[in-house]
């Protein structure tokens, strides 16, 4: 690539404005993961510049997320018994995201529907303004996420802190209400941040603050976990590697659509994965790829990776430099300015449609997002892509039966060449045709049986025509080997027609055909309409 001097220019640009963008966020993130402020800036530093460099994506910056915040809080408290521990646990994460980048799985993760997507994003937004609650009023924030917040907040009412809420009311004000045109030169987090913080430190100093940040570069953060901690921690692990993976992979996409690239999605998962296990290894909360940072950073100029990199650089500037300036800020600032970030983060357009879209979708967008706030993130991703499988299946079926078509063969046109086998009745019918087109899965395996095996009843002879049919699962063709039960016990004869392909190796490896005779299987109609011939011949009149 023929790297210019303006192009340089262009990522420079980026990676500032991000960081710019970044900071406020990335400081609440770090409070609200329990693990400290700091632990925000870390995350971004090593998320930043390894999966920039790593990364399958070249304008995408990456950094503590809501999701990924929310993870590590379920971690901390429900998890780990230590900080090393709970470390130790995304570190842990990022090495499974590396496996499932090599195993070349990436491409498949953004194959998860958008009513399970759009549910959990919901559900994490929810979870983020609920458990700013305490924040807001000055007090810490509760164990137990969402739910937990919500059931401490009655005793938390009397001692709430006056300071603190003015604090958060302004700042969430300056969020939503700072003017667009200015939005260009200061964006609205760190305008909130700064309008907030000054308030804070000359009038209602009575709020709590970050506090003091360790100065200088972290130190490792992990040590060498008990085999019996590494079992354990297997779960949680997984499914933080599984929320980065699918947010990053999402935000890819939006990415592609931006600015007309092809990202890799399996260097993206292990670019991410990198980042993951450093950020681990030196006390930062996971990340993944953030679309609000990446959005930002493409329309202020970003198109390489090195805008991810000069992003990681200015942070740790920030770190190195700025400290002192950070300690001051008020606890209730960082929760006013998540309090927006939450309620960006629900799905606000599809909610808004929530009277028009399909009843299934509806039902797993919101099973999704209750199951999320209320239960915890791996039962509401688990449950949500189950009961969106099974919505699926339900489509599939109707769409594939929809591509049977069974005729019944009139013997005075399909036998007119074989005037022998004419009947007096007109209307005779002993040949039926069964017409199998398209793709044919489990979801229809079942209503197969039922709609096919009446059409066998009813003939002497049914030919089986797979000359369109693209696709069968192994459910699907084990059905056919049912058929011909069907078939031997109501004393009709089977035909197979025009077998090719992935269908007839299909069929052949699971040994559905070991019991039709080679002659019953045949290429075109005239081969069928010739063999039925012979068959009614032998077989006299029509049972």
């Amino acid at each position: 690539m023929d790297y210019k001097m303006q192009t340089f220019r262009d990522d420079l640009f980026g990676g500032i404005t991000t960081a710019v963008v970044a900071l406020p966020v990335c400081l609440a993130f770090g409070v609200a993961s329990g693990v400290g402020a700091e632990a925000g800036l870390y995350s971004a530093i090593a998320m930043g510049f390894f999966s920039a460099v790593f990364g399958g994506t070249r304008t995408q910056i990456s950094g503590p997320t809501a999701p990924m915040t929310v993870a590590m809080a379920v971690i901390v408290t429900s998890h780990a018994s230590t900080l090393m521990e709970a470390f130790t646990i995304v570190v842990l994460a990022g090495v499974l995201q590396v496996l499932l980048g090599v195993s070349r799985v990436g491409r498949f993760i953004v194959y998860t529907p958008y009513a399970v997507v759009s549910g959990f994003m919901s559900g994490i937004g929810v979870i983020v303004i609920l458990m700013q609650v305490l924040p807001t009023l000055g007090l810490p924030m509760a164990t137990g996420g969402a739910v937990g917040s919500l059931l401490a907040l009655p005793e938390a009412l009397p001692q709430l802190n006056l300071h603190a809420v003015a604090l958060a009311f302004v700042t969430l004000a300056v969020a939503i209400l700072w003017p667009k045109r200015l939005r260009r030169f200061l964006p609205a987090p760190l305008a909130a941040l700064l309008v907030g913080t000054l308030l804070g430190v000359l009038w209602f100093t009575k709020a709590p603050v970050i506090g003091e940040i360790p100065a200088g570069l972290p130190g490792l953060q992990i040590g060498v976990p008990e085999l019996g901690f590494l079992v354990k921690s297997l779960e949680p692990a997984f499914i933080l590697a599984l929320l980065g993976a699918v947010g990053s992979l999402l935000t890819s996409l939006v990415a592609d659509t931006m600015t007309g690239t092809q990202h890799n999605p399996d260097r993206e998962l292990m670019g991410q994965g990198v980042g993951n296990i450093i950020a681990g290894v030196f006390g930062g909360v996971p990340g993944c790829a953030s679309a609000t940072l990446t959005v930002t950073n493409i329309r202020a100029g970003g198109s390489t990776r090195a805008a991810g990199a000069i992003f990681s650089i200015f942070m740790l500037a920030i770190l190195l430099g700025l400290g002192d300036l950070v300690e001051p800020v008020p606890l209730a600032v960082l929760s006013g300015i998540l309090m927006k970030v939450g309620w960006d983060i629900i799905d606000r357009r599809l909610l808004s449609l929530i009277h028009r879209i399909r009843r299934e979708h509806l039902v797993v967008m919101l099973t999704t997002l209750a199951l999320t706030v209320f239960v915890d993130l791996v039962t509401a991703v688990a449950i949500g892509l189950i009961v969106a499988g099974m919505s699926h299946a339900w489509q599939l079926e109707s769409l594939e039966l929809d591509n049977v078509v069974s005729v019944p063969l009139l013997d005075s046109k399909f036998l007119e060449n074989h005037e022998h086998l004419l009947t007096d009745d007109q209307h005779a019918a002993r040949v039926g045709l069964v017409s199998l087109r398209g793709c044919f899965t489990v979801a229809s395996s079942k209503k197969l049986t039922e709609v096919i095996g009446k059409d066998i009843k009813d003939h002497e002879i049914v030919i089986f025509d797979f000359a369109r049919a693209t696709h069968l699962d192994d459910s699907a063709a084990m059905v056919i080997d049912q058929l011909i039960d069907v078939a031997e016990k109501e004393k009709t004869l089977f035909l197979v027609m025009a077998l090719s392909g992935s269908v007839r190796q299909t069929l052949v490896t699971l040994n559905v055909l070991s019991r039709v005779p080679k002659e019953f299987v045949v290429e075109t109609l005239d081969e069928a309409r010739e063999v039925a011939a012979t068959l009614l011949a032998k077989e006299g009149p029509e049972k």
